[in-house]
């Protein structure tokens, strides 16, 4: 596919023109269906985790509870990053904010679309904010969230009320053994089964 022209590669907020990312920033996650967790991020990872979101399905959002985690796990990620640009997937759903819709999209996993932008945590954090009136998606943050040296890479599937993250053994240490997240959160292999217990792989 031919890359975007310069025109369609940006769009402005906050006063900032952040640059629209295509399928050539995405191409490395080459991730095959299934229940491991090689159906969100690629085997090139040192340790992998899944985080679950707060709430049970199928009851109301816990959206105090969610900002809290997702406050937590854009701080640990900063830690386990040097100073760059971060790349932020939106996934459209039809019931979550893509925050660019007038931007060109990707496609990725299960010809899913995407909208992806070059922005950081900052944004992260702010762009979408919480609403609770959505109970099957629990949490406001990017699905898909990478830095631009892809040390690590930060996945939510459509439908899965669990996070999959692939990054540094240091990184994945740190995620178990944080005081917010680590209650919700377990290491997997790639060969393992990473539907955490109790929950269902959709």
């Amino acid at each position: 596919m031919a890359s975007m022209s310069d025109s369609a590669r940006t769009r402005v907020k906050d006063g900032v023109a952040w640059r629209i990312g295509d399928e050539g920033d995405v191409a490395w996650i080459s991730c095959r269906p299934g229940v491991a967790i090689t159906a969100a991020i690629p085997p090139v990872f040192a340790d992998y985790a899944t985080l679950v979101h707060p709430g049970e399905t199928g009851r109301p959002r816990e959206t105090t509870e969610e900002r809290a985690q997702d406050r937590a796990l854009l701080a640990l990620l900063e830690t386990h990053t040097t100073p760059q640009p971060w790349w932020l997937g939106y996934l459209e759903t039809g019931a979550s904010d893509i925050v660019f819709r007038d931007a060109p999209k990707l496609k990725l996993y299960s010809d899913w679309s995407y909208v992806l932008v070059q922005a950081g945590p900052a944004q992260a954090a702010s762009w979408r904010p919480a609403n609770g009136w959505s109970n099957w998606k629990s949490t406001e943050l990017p699905e898909l969230m990478f830095p631009d040296d892809r040390s690590w890479l930060i996945s939510t599937l459509w439908d899965d009320d669990w996070t999959c993250i692939g990054g540094s053994t240091t990184l994945v240490a740190g995620l178990l053994a944080d005081s917010t997240l680590g209650r919700r959160a377990r290491r997997v292999s790639v060969e393992q089964d990473a539907t955490p217990p109790g929950h269902v792989a959709r």
